[in-house]
């Protein structure tokens, strides 16, 4: 199919069918996983002249043409000029900052961000001379008053992590241009089907595709979807780096994509229904939870994206830490681990006061982060039910 004419389809079309050429291998549906280190030239003239562009293929760790099919099908869901496919989404947080900050160089960080992001901006970027702030993630237009003649980018992350925070990115970005700043937003949550980040005014957009986009928690990947020129910037920085990402993987990456539509529809449901149930609940305090009417960032959310993922969390009414922990250490299907976006439920107990500095986290209960996957909904009301009755008696 003309890549062209796939642009004016719909997302989930795209999705399906970007990146695909049957046509060059042998009437195949999918790309090959191609293995490659070294990669031979016929010519000293050919040899010297592969030397730049999204699909130059000179050495393995620059890209297969595995690599290749997943950062175009990803570039066309999202509308970037190309995208660089990196080892994680972390990597392609740190290279995409690395690529455009320098000694001397302020960095506007939202307060509401993956906290190993917090970590790269204290430990290396501090040690190479680059200053980080931190703003509240609701501050919308206002973020003009903090932007210094040496700020150079402001990153989004919408929602936030663990909090949920909606920012009004439009409104950022404006600000942000109007003083040559450069915009570089985490879109994990909002992947490239709900959150179409440059109509939004996003230069740069970084997924852990780990997430979603893999959607199967087997596979560790990250991708910077760029506009032109940021995104050649991004790759010969990934290159200098040596960030790569394993064939396997991108084929596993690029097999998620082609279902992501059909997957984030369940966990979209799956998640409305039970966030609805929660609501509810005696046991639950509040829900952060931005596709619900009642969250505070509701309106922004409907504004700005075409539906929501699986992930949210929720404020315990106030009990005592036996009690939770009574409730997590048997659950059945919310099984407890560090990541989100796979098939299954996950839960995980978090406390964000320690990784906030420019706005204030004090709630009154414990706090649990839940990601809904794509099993019955019934089974995982039964099996939370089952978790609140063992938080009763322990209470």
């Amino acid at each position: 199919m003309d890549s062209k004419r796939l642009l004016d389809m719909q997302a989930a079309t795209i999705a399906t069918h970007a990146g695909s050429d049957p046509e060059r291998n042998y009437g195949i549906v999918n790309p090959p996983v191609y293995h490659a280190s070294t990669v031979l030239f016929p010519t000293v003239a050919d040899l010297e002249n592969r030397t730049s562009g999204p699909d130059v293929i000179r050495y393995g760790r620059m890209g297969t043409p595995t690599t290749h099919a997943f950062e175009k099908a990803v570039a066309a869901l999202e509308g970037g000029e190309s995208a660089v496919t990196l080892s994680s989404g972390l990597g392609a947080i740190t290279t995409t900052l690395l690529t455009f900050l320098k000694s001397g160089d302020h960095l506007l960080m939202t307060d509401s961000v993956y906290d190993p992001t917090r970590k790269f901006c204290e430990g290396l970027l501090t040690s190479m001379g680059i200053e980080t702030s931190y703003y509240d993630p609701l501050i919308g237009s206002e973020i003009a008053n903090l932007i210094r003649p040496n700020t150079r980018v402001v990153f989004c992350e919408t929602p936030g992590s663990l909090t949920f925070e909606m920012q009004d990115i439009p409104a950022i970005a404006e600000e942000a241009h109007k003083k040559n700043c450069i915009v570089i937003m985490d879109n994990t949550w909002g992947t490239p089907l709900y959150y179409k980040s440059f109509e939004k005014g996003v230069d740069v957009s970084v997924h852990a595709a780990t997430k979603y986009i893999v959607g199967h928690s087997d596979a560790m990947m990250g991708i910077a979807v760029a506009k032109a020129p940021y995104d050649m910037q991004i790759r010969h920085m990934a290159w200098n780096l040596g960030q790569c990402a394993a064939p396997d993987d991108c084929y596993l990456a690029l097999r998620g994509l082609r279902s992501m539509a059909a997957r984030l529809k369940v966990h979209h449901e799956n998640m409305l229904h039970i966030a609805q149930w929660l609501e509810n609940r005696e046991e639950v305090s509040r829900l952060f939870c931005p596709a619900l009417p009642s969250d505070p960032g509701h309106a922004l959310w409907k504004r700005d994206f075409l539906g929501a993922c699986g992930l949210f969390a929720l404020e315990l009414a106030p009990v005592r830490k036996e009690a939770w922990v009574a409730m997590l250490d048997h659950m059945e299907l919310f099984k407890m681990g560090y990541s989100w976006g796979g098939y299954e439920s996950l839960v995980i107990p978090f406390d964000a006061k320690a990784i906030r500095t420019a706005t204030k986290w004090a709630p009154q209960g414990p706090c649990l982060r839940l990601h809904i996957g794509l099993e019955d909904v019934e089974d995982l009301k039964a099996d939370l039910e089952a978790g609140f009755a063992r938080l009763k008696e322990n209470a």
